[in-house]
């Protein structure tokens, strides 16, 4: 490893059942709340560093139980997003946030051009560069491929409860994501569009840079994280999202 990562931190990515037959490609941009050895705790504690500001808490277990029950490939990120929030450009601020909800960042307080170029050569290159690769070695092996990325929130921010429950979200392409809202009407989640975040958030990045850039069919995921805190949850919810993806994929246009 060269720059902010040493050996023993090991790769920024990990990808599972790369040979999985389905078309669908999970993403998981929030996937740990690692920490590289260089970057000590960045200033905070345990809770801050166990919370929903360094992770998405949950989204890795229902995408994995998802990858599993569909046979399908994952691909994620294997460190914090307070390191560097791979689902955002370099120029974006929420890249490397120095407050996120009501903690301040002390570790990413005052980052110079160098300290930012560092991270982004460090993290977020080996996310965009290797999820690029995969969709490209699956066109060239003529796999169909169907982008879904994968993320949870938390039932309060900013004091203010949620009670969303799942949202599926969508940028210019809404194809997939109106199949599987169509398919949800009448289940048992609350499940909304483009909420508690929207292409208005800047939450689209991926979708963007790796599905709509393709002319691949895209959506993303937002899960509660109180209803995937414990693995009955998170595989009651990954055959939810199987029954609504499978049921999409077979309503659209082949």
């Amino acid at each position: 490893m060269t720059g902010l990562l040493t050996d023993a931190d090991g790769s920024p990515v990990a990808i599972d059942n790369p040979g999985g037959t389905s078309p669908f490609l999970f993403v998981c941009e929030h996937a740990s709340r690692r920490i590289p050895q260089a970057m000590g705790t960045l200033g905070l504690g345990p809770d801050a560093l166990e919370s929903h500001i360094a992770w998405d808490p949950g989204a890795l277990a229902v995408s994995q139980f998802l990858s599993e029950r569909l046979d399908a490939t994952l691909f994620y990120q294997r460190f914090s997003r307070l390191i560097y929030d791979c689902n955002r450009p370099p120029e974006a601020d929420a890249a490397m946030p120095s407050v996120s909800e009501v903690y301040e960042i002390p570790g990413n307080s005052g980052l110079t051009d160098e300290d930012r170029s560092a991270r982004t050569q460090a993290v977020y290159y080996p996310f965009r560069d290797g999820l690029s690769n995969l969709i490209e070695s699956r066109k060239r092996a003529g796999r169909p491929t169907i982008l879904v990325t994968m993320h949870s929130f938390t039932p309060v921010y900013h004091g203010k409860p949620r009670s969303v429950e799942v949202g599926i979200l969508h940028d210019s392409d809404a194809r997939l994501a109106d199949a599987m809202l169509a398919a949800a009407d009448g289940t048992g989640f609350d499940t909304r569009r483009n909420e508690p975040y929207g292409p208005i958030d800047g939450v689209t990045h991926t979708l963007i840079e790796q599905g709509l850039k393709n002319g691949l069919l895209n959506v993303m995921i937002e899960i509660r994280n109180d209803l995937v805190s414990d693995e009955t949850g998170q595989k009651v919810m990954a055959g939810y999202l199987a029954g609504l993806l499978g049921e999409s994929l077979a309503s659209l246009p082949q």
